[in-house]
């Protein structure tokens, strides 16, 4: 898709890593927070005939940008249409899949979302913090294992601890909880820990948090949620 691209948009970080698929053409580059500006611009050449690849980290409809695409061709009064659809008038959209951080952190972590998850990013940049709160203690009151996204950074520092402090409400304290940073990228660290050490683990924007439920467990150097076979086959799985 970047080879067919006449412009390439994205953060500034991510078209670093790409460099060497960007080559010469040009790009629309933008800091962080300034999402719908670089949307725009996007927009605007796409508009313009221009074959444009918007770039996200991970998925990009997780977290990432085709949401904001859609909202703000809404806004604008943009006919789409979907690359899939024959002979349609509008501007063509095709969200292309990624591998998003909670697929690659857990695979580094062995299978902790084997079982129902909720993900919930910890920014309140957009969200208020009520409604995250909320979000956490509902996903804890119904034995979710809770993947967070955006656990840190340098302006907000006390939504782990917080977050910590709801699931330790419904949750034992040696709860496993896996910590991937820069998942399959330069750089990564993965750590297993327990949800009353989980205020002492080096986390920052890049790392992505997985909380087991009652039922997660570790084995060897790996942590797992089991589904239930060990119920309905009568499995014999160690503790």
């Amino acid at each position: 898709m970047l080879a067919q691209a006449d412009v390439i948009a994205g953060y500034r970080t991510y078209l670093d890593l790409i460099q060497p698929l960007v080559g010469d053409r040009p790009t629309i580059s933008t800091g962080m927070t300034q999402e719908v500006q670089r949307v725009e611009g996007a927009l605007t050449e796409a508009l313009s005939g221009s074959r444009v690849a918007l770039v996200s980290s991970g998925d990009p409809g997780i977290y990432a940008m085709a949401g904001l695409v859609l909202e703000m061709c809404a806004v604008r009064g943009v006919d789409v249409v979907a690359a899939e659809v024959p002979a349609a008038n509008g501007l063509v959209i095709e969200v292309v899949p990624g591998i998003p951080a909670l697929c690659a952190g857990a695979a580094l972590l062995g299978a902790p979302l084997t079982h129902d998850f909720a993900a919930i990013s910890l920014s309140d940049l957009l969200t208020p913090w009520e409604t995250i709160a909320a979000r956490i203690e509902a996903a804890a009151r119904a034995d979710f294992v809770i993947v967070i996204y955006n656990p840190k950074s340098r302006k907000r520092h006390w939504q782990l601890q917080k977050a910590q402090q709801i699931l330790r409400a419904f949750r034992d304290g040696a709860t496993p909880v896996g910590i991937a940073t820069s998942a399959m990228r330069d750089g990564q660290r993965i750590h297993i820990t327990t949800l009353d050490q989980l205020h002492l683990a080096q986390v920052d924007m890049q790392t992505t948090v997985f909380i087991g439920n009652r039922s997660t467990r570790c084995y060897g150097t790996f942590m797992f949620t089991p589904r239930g076979y060990d119920r309905k086959y009568i499995m014999d799985i160690p503790t």
